[in-house]
């Protein structure tokens, strides 16, 4: 019998791919061995614990949105990035159900790559908000409050907190039209 190879990005792999199929509470160190035909000792040559393995799962989470929301803003400018950053932000919590449930449960304060990971969501936000001409601390603040804003309606929906049988999808357009006014309130006036 060959021995498996593993290395780091399979049993991340594995358990981002359990967590999407199953959610996040079904990740644990057994689970995700036994999918690799391993034994759970063997996972420790790679992933130094349980909390370690939810971090690297809420780390690439945040990768990955990071990178859905720059790709969903490219060669959009103004309400037109906001609402495809909004669903693109939809999407991928759609498409990573527990990648996405990992980044809201291990802390991010005092762990500089994680801050660094939360900080390119909102970088890449801010970014997207360059054509409304604010001033670069009204633009975090704008950022801050997309990232909140999206965040809320996204986890709540993965997690049916909108039991309200009217429709989610006007549910959403409404807050993205809602942050697009505010954001137009920010916007310094031209004397």
């Amino acid at each position: 019998m060959s021995r498996q190879t593993l290395d780091t990005d399979q049993v991340v792999d594995s358990a981002a791919a359990l967590a999407d199929s199953e959610g996040l509470d079904a990740v644990t160190l057994t689970r995700v061995a036994l999918l690799l035909g391993v034994r759970q000792p063997a996972l420790y040559r790679h992933i130094d614990s349980y909390d370690a393995l939810i971090r690297a799962l809420g780390l690439r989470g945040r990768e990955i949105l990071a990178s859905r929301l720059g790709e969903a803003a490219v060669g959009l400018a103004g309400d037109d990035a906001v609402r495809a950053m909004g669903r693109a932000w939809r999407a991928m919590v759609g498409d990573h159900p527990g990648l996405y449930a990992a980044t809201d449960r291990y802390p991010c304060a005092g762990d500089a790559e994680l801050e660094e990971a939360v900080e390119r969501v909102v970088s890449v936000l801010g970014q997207a908000l360059a054509a409304y001409g604010l001033a670069d601390v009204d633009r975090v603040h704008a950022a801050r409050s997309m990232r909140s804003a999206l965040h809320g309606f996204a986890h709540l929906e993965s997690g049916d907190g909108h039991p309200h049988p009217v429709d989610l999808d006007e549910s959403f357009d409404r807050l993205v039209d809602l942050l697009c006014a505010g954001i137009h309130q920010m916007v310094p006036a031209v004397s």
